[in-house]
């Protein structure tokens, strides 16, 4: 028995998706202020940080765990407060933060990323 036959055109719903998809990177490069843009890529670093440690952990090891959990909490933990920083920044949530300067929310930044290695450190032992 053959299998069914293959088409070569897309399926409706992948070339809408791809269309949305295609829309909203355009839309994101155009529209985006270059200072965001940075801080989404260091987002995508964290994230990918993040994803190779647990894989790791995973695959090959947790030995010392603890090792483990202190990079782990602390990818979590920059990621929080690299999202909080580019909420505070976008020009339009100007609204919702009208006291925090950007000067404000990257110190911040800074001084709550200085605390958490402070305590990820310790924490390695």
């Amino acid at each position: 028995m053959a299998g069914p036959k293959s088409s070569s055109k897309p399926s409706p719903a992948s070339s809408e998706t791809s269309v949305a998809v295609s829309t909203l990177w355009k839309s994101y490069l155009d529209q985006t202020p270059d200072r965001l843009k940075f801080i989404d890529a260091f987002l995508a670093f964290i994230v990918l940080s993040g994803v190779l440690q647990f894989v790791y952990c995973v695959l090959v090891t947790n030995f010392p765990f603890n090792a483990f959990l202190a990079g782990f909490a602390s990818s979590v933990g920059q990621f929080v407060l690299t999202a909080s920083l580019r909420a505070q920044v976008n020009p339009e949530n100007r609204s919702e933060f009208k006291e925090v300067s950007p000067e404000r929310a990257f110190a911040d930044f800074a001084l709550g990323s200085i605390v958490l290695h402070f305590f990820v450190f310790n924490f390695l032992g």
